[in-house]
């Protein structure tokens, strides 16, 4: 099967690429290369699949690349993704996760793929209070101007399926954390901050309550929907392995042996969701995954590679924009 994966040189997209490449599939990665994306994450897998530097938004580009690769089925990772970024300024993330998301659908109902799987958020639910959790069917209700535009690219999704029969599988997976993720979010953060012995910044009391999912289990659980999914389905992707923001921080001081002291409580972020919480057991039940990266695993092994690749999570951090 050839696929095409949108957003392939970042974070998750980049695991999701490598693990493919080592099933067989035949894969282009089409990837604008924003700030948080990198080629250098796709280094050991680079002879192995074809890159496109497109911009999703952009039709004809993505018209082109279709013509010339002809994908079996498209796996959407590309997104703008940081809630913080999205509330400073919102257009970037309207542009790529709507814009970008339609424009994909569109092209796809012309060139007839056999599977769209659209990666949506936990974050398009809402939040919760300390108990329950989401399943496929909770109604919609985002907080911060990133969830809006992931709610509107999932809706988007779901409506060119029933309308056109555009074959499209919504994921929509937990927090998830493991090697190569931007400098921007929490554990990387946490790591350079101790590193260097500067404050640590925790949003309020560190409270606020996050499903951890390492990116390993997350893009597995994709292959699995990819390969054994339903057209028009919804499915959670989570570990079941919650934590508090705080928890995590402690945790990484732990293993950097570094004081608590370090740990210093800002001004909480507005609209800040309080806690996310999926219902999987459709992928469990359905397909037999399941996580198979404990959040002590993760956490230990994620901190060690930030420690082995320390120059380039300093050169994210001195190029951010």
């Amino acid at each position: 099967m050839k696929l095409l994966v949108t957003g392939g040189a970042g974070f998750i997209g980049s695991e999701f690429v490598r693990q493919g490449v080592r099933k067989g599939y035949a894969i282009t990665v089409l990837d604008k290369l924003s700030y948080a994306g990198d080629r250098e994450r796709l280094r050991e897998v680079d002879q192995d699949i074809v890159f496109s530097g497109a911009d999703i938004a952009d039709r004809r580009s993505v018209e082109d690349l279709f013509r010339k690769t002809k994908p079996d089925a498209v796996v959407h990772w590309a997104a703008e993704s940081h809630v913080d970024r999205s509330i400073q300024d919102a257009s970037p993330f309207i542009e790529a996760n709507v814009r970008g998301t339609q424009v994909l659908l569109d092209v796809c109902r012309i060139s007839q793929v056999k599977k769209f799987i659209n990666v949506s958020t936990d974050e398009v639910y809402g939040d919760l209070g300390e108990e329950g959790q989401f399943s496929e069917s909770t109604p919609l209700n985002p907080s911060s101007p990133y969830s809006v535009s992931k709610a509107s690219a999932d809706m988007l999704g779901r409506a060119y399926q029933r309308t056109y029969g555009i074959p499209v599988l919504t994921v929509r997976p937990s927090n998830n954390y493991g090697p190569w993720q931007y400098p921007e979010k929490l554990i990387p953060v946490v790591v350079l901050k101790a590193v260097n012995n500067e404050k640590v910044p925790v949003y309020a009391r560190g409270e606020n309550v996050r499903e951890w999912l390492h990116v390993s289990d997350c893009a597995s659980a994709v292959f699995n929907i990819l390969e054994k999914g339903k057209a028009g389905e919804v499915y959670n992707i989570g570990s079941g392995q919650e934590k508090r923001n705080i928890e995590v921080v402690k945790t990484i001081l732990r293993i950097l042996g570094k004081p608590e002291k370090l740990i210093a409580f800002v001004e909480d972020r507005p609209g800040h969701d309080f806690r996310y919480s999926l219902n999987s057991n459709r992928m469990r039940t359905e397909f037999g995954w399941a996580p198979g990266v404990t959040f002590e695993q993760g956490i230990e092994h994620t901190v060690k590679w930030y420690l082995e690749h320390m120059e380039w999570t300093l050169s994210k951090m001195q190029s951010k924009h």
